[in-house]
């Protein structure tokens, strides 16, 4: 990105989040900041402005799969999603891979242990190997999450950890299969052939099998989570809510027994998202798929699509960390011209409409500011925005445009933006 969008996004962030978000998390978010600054309670969660910088990684395995990782901090005051990514997990299992997000709350640490233990505790049943059996690959996957929380268990007795917790979300590639091992609200998705093959299923507390549980456990459900605190039923960690007698691990209020699903691999399945709710609160499975596989046909770099996908959950409203996992396959799509001619045609009418805009707010008297010139053209129908996208997708080609008729119209004070 340029370095005057970069200042221009720097200076305008609140007022273009505010537009994207539609109102969400707007002014009832920043007077129950200013209440709590009065009062001096809680901190609040959230930052005055998103921290921008991504993180991102990419990667391939032999057997033809690529893959990609972008995640961002976002408006959360702290980062707390980690990742783990094998394309190859080696030996005899050179041909499986293994790729999860974790997503923490109330802090990091349970997150960034598990990242870095849980891959281990799974191998470690035994029940993953070569001859790539279905159940004993899932019993591996269940045991390995069980095991995670028992040693992450005795780790946080030792280090004083009273807080904390995880979502996971992950998938385990062999030559045949896909396992699907999901503990929480992160979200796992698959497409093929073009549409939602298979999706994970979110485990939350009013989930009328999951309310039954915590309930059994002598918890409580209310204002959609527990004893109106967690949001989510089950987790690794949280072990205040793990303390129920004579009832097993996966019996608590909060169970860190994963939900286990084999999807047998095709020819024509295209590719695998795995995401923390940071994405799912603001787009759906159906949206996500539509958007990656139009952006696979003009991005050549995987980095690319997930850095759109996380700029495109930031502007449709996520307030959270936002982290994305991509994995393509060898069916995934691949560059077309068509595609790409439909991008330019599209970016070329953006940059007239936005001209358009600006001059007849400048014949009308007004000093065109970002905030309306976007205003008006939310209104505008634009054909051709990317499907699943709509005009946030574009939202850095709309802001470029913007600064560009801003430089045409006042090119005395270019750097205007970079003063303060």
């Amino acid at each position: 990105m340029p370095a005057f969008v970069r200042q221009l996004v720097k200076e305008t962030e609140k007022r273009v989040s505010s537009f994207f978000k539609g109102g969400r998390g707007g002014a009832s978010d920043g007077e129950q900041r200013g209440q709590g600054e009065k009062e001096e309670v809680i901190p609040s969660p959230y930052l005055d402005r998103p921290v921008l910088d991504k993180l991102t990684e990419e990667g391939c395995a032999r057997w033809g799969l690529t893959y990609a990782l972008g995640s961002m901090q976002g408006w959360r005051a702290n980062m707390e999603d980690f990742h783990n990514c094998v394309p190859q997990l080696g030996g005899e299992l050179a041909e499986w891979s293994f790729f999860a997000v974790f997503d923490g709350h109330a802090g990091s640490t349970v997150a960034q242990y598990c990242s870095q233990h849980l891959l281990g505790h799974i191998l470690g049943t035994g029940g993953v190997g070569p001859e790539d059996n279905p159940e004993k690959v899932k019993g591996a996957i269940i045991e390995g999450f069980m095991q995670t929380d028992k040693h992450l268990h005795s780790v946080a007795r030792r280090e004083g950890w009273e807080r904390g917790g995880t979502t996971v979300v992950s998938t385990l590639l062999s030559p045949y299969y896909i396992y699907f091992g999901n503990c929480g609200d992160s979200r796992a998705v698959l497409c093929r052939s073009g549409q939602v093959c298979f999706s994970t299923e979110d485990h939350k507390p009013y989930s009328p099998l999951e309310k039954e549980r915590i309930e059994s456990a002598g918890g409580s459900v209310s204002l959609q989570r527990i004893n109106g605190s967690l949001a989510v039923s089950r987790a690794l960690g949280d072990f205040s809510y793990k303390g129920a007698e004579n009832r097993t691990p996966s019996q608590q209020m909060v169970s860190p027994e994963p939900e286990v699903c084999v999807v047998e691999r095709s020819p024509m399945d295209e590719f695998l998202v795995l995401a923390c709710d940071g994405v799912w609160d603001t787009i759906s499975n159906e949206e996500l798929c539509a958007f990656v596989h139009n952006r696979l046909q003009v991005c050549t770099d995987l980095r690319d699509v997930c850095t759109q996908v996380i700029d495109l959950c930031l502007y449709k409203g996520s307030l959270d960390n936002i982290s994305i996992i991509l994995l393509c396959f060898p069916g995934a799509p691949q560059l077309s011209a068509e595609a790409l001619h439909q991008e330019a045609e599209l970016e070329d009418l953006l940059e007239s409409k936005v001209a358009e805009i600006y001059d007849e707010l400048s014949a009308s008297g007004e000093e065109p500011d970002l905030l309306s010139v976007l205003t008006v053209l939310a209104s505008t129908v634009i054909p051709g925005l990317p499907p699943g996208g709509g005009i946030q997708s574009k939202r850095n080609c709309i802001i470029s445009a913007y600064y560009h008729q801003r430089e045409t119209h006042n090119p005395a004070v270019p750097n205007a933006l970079g003063s303060s």
